[in-house]
């Protein structure tokens, strides 16, 4: 399992995140950055970033399960959003999905995402514990 530090002498989170993460001896997971977008890949909530980060978290946490993963497992985000004040309010959105000790985090504004509506990407990095992952090209 992973561990999470904040380290004295250096500013103290102010959200859900922490400031470092070492890794553990999990199997460690790469998600490819997560929209909003539903099932059929439709656009959810556009102008809405709390719908859109709602729907980006699931999207996470859909990947995560069939891995046997869950939330807690991840420890690194990488938020790119198109309007991160919009983002920023939403705090409390991303601080019910993650429980402490949270991940770490980067957050980026930028010009635009691939389609115009979405307002939002993440990407993560989970450490599933080894008794709890499993393959799901193996689940078949």
């Amino acid at each position: 399992m992973a561990q999470h530090f904040n380290p004295s002498g250096v500013w103290q989170p102010f959200g859900a995140f922490s400031l470092a993460v070492v890794q553990g001896e999990g199997q460690v997971l790469h998600l490819k950055g997560q929209v909003a977008l539903d099932r059929e890949g439709r656009v959810v909530g556009p102008g809405d970033m709390a719908a859109q980060l709602r729907q980006v978290l699931e999207n996470i946490r859909a990947v995560l399960a069939s891995f046997g993963g869950l939330p807690g497992d991840v420890i690194s985000l990488t938020h790119h959003t198109t309007d991160i004040e919009a983002f920023m309010a939403c705090g409390p959105i991303r601080a019910a999905f993650f429980a402490e000790p949270f991940p770490v985090t980067t957050t980026v504004e930028v010009r635009r995402l691939y389609h115009p509506d979405l307002l939002i990407e993440i990407t993560a990095i989970a450490e599933i514990p080894r008794e709890r992952f499993r393959d799901p090209a193996e689940a078949g």
